[in-house]
C-alpha cells in the first residue's frame, strides 16, 4: 500500500488555501512545522508569527499560503482525512464478504496511528493527535455553514458516506446508517482523548482499543436490526 500511496498526491479543496503549500518546499515546511507546534502549544495558542519564528521565514510569507489559520487548520484535518480515506480504498476494494470488508473499515478509521514515511513531510502520528485534539475547532464556528456550502469538509463527509456505504451492504434495513457511520468517525476521536486524558471515563486502555469498542458497537447494533 505504501507503494500505492507513494505515487498519489493527496487533493484538497484549493478554496482552503491560497497557494498550495505542496507546490513548494516552503510550503511543505509550513506543514510539517505547523503540525508540530499545533501539537506542542494547541491551536489557541499557535499564531503565524511563532510558526515563522521557527521555520525561520517572514510571517508574511506563511500568508501567501493560508488567510488565516483557521484555513490552516481545515486544511490539516482535510489532508488527515484523505490520507484516511486513501488507506480504506486500498484496503477494502478487492474484498467481496461485507462484513469482513466493514470490520477492516473499522479497524482503519478507529486504530492507533503508526508512523507512515510515505509523505516526509508529514508526520502521521503527530497529525492524529492534532486531529484528536482540535479537529472540533473547525467546524464549531459561526461560519460552519457557509464553509460547508463552498466544500470545506468533502472530504471528511465523503469519508463518512464510505463507510454508510458498507453498514448498508451489511444490513440494508439499519435505520440509522449514517448516523452510525459519523459516530464511528467522531466517535474514534472522542475515545482516543479520553483514553489518553480522562481515563476513567472509557473502557479503553492499552489492551482494549477503540477499533474493538467502535466493532463491537457496529456489528450489535446491525445485528439487533435485521
Amino acid at each position: 500500500m505504501k507503494t500505492l500511496l507513494s505515487n498519489l498526491r493527496i487533493d484538497i479543496n484549493d478554496k482552503i488555501y491560497l497557494k498550495d503549500p505542496q507546490s513548494s518546499d516552503l510550503g511543505k515546511r509550513i506543514i510539517e512545522h505547523s503540525i508540530k507546534l499545533i501539537d506542542d502549544i494547541g491551536f489557541d495558542s499557535f499564531t503565524f508569527k511563532k510558526l515563522g519564528a521557527l521555520i525561520g521565514s517572514n510571517e508574511s510569507s506563511i500568508y501567501r499560503y493560508f488567510d488565516s489559520k483557521h484555513k490552516l487548520l481545515l486544511y490539516l484535518t482535510s489532508w488527515y482525512w484523505a490520507w484516511l480515506e486513501y488507506q480504506l480504498v486500498f484496503s477494502t476494494t478487492n474484498m467481496s464478504n461485507p462484513n469482513e470488508k466493514l470490520e477492516k473499515a473499522i479497524n482503519i478509521l478507529t486504530k492507533t496511528i503508526e508512523s507512515d514515511s510515505t509523505f516526509a513531510h508529514i508526520d502521521e502520528v503527530i497529525l492524529n493527535r492534532v486531529v484528536i485534539n482540535e479537529y472540533s475547532k473547525s467546524y464549531l464556528t459561526k461560519e460552519v455553514d457557509e464553509e460547508n456550502k463552498e466544500g470545506y469538509f468533502e472530504i471528511y463527509k465523503r469519508l463518512i458516506n464510505r463507510l454508510h456505504n458498507m453498514i448498508i451492504e451489511v444490513n440494508s434495513q439499519y435505520k440509522f446508517p449514517h448516523s452510525l457511520a459519523s459516530t464511528v468517525l467522531e466517535g474514534a476521536l472522542h475515545q482516543h482523548f479520553l483514553k489518553d486524558h480522562f481515563k476513567s471515563l472509557t473502557d479503553c486502555d492499552n489492551k482494549t482499543q477503540p477499533s474493538d469498542y467502535f466493532t463491537h458497537l457496529v456489528f450489535n447494533a446491525l445485528s439487533t436490526n435485521k
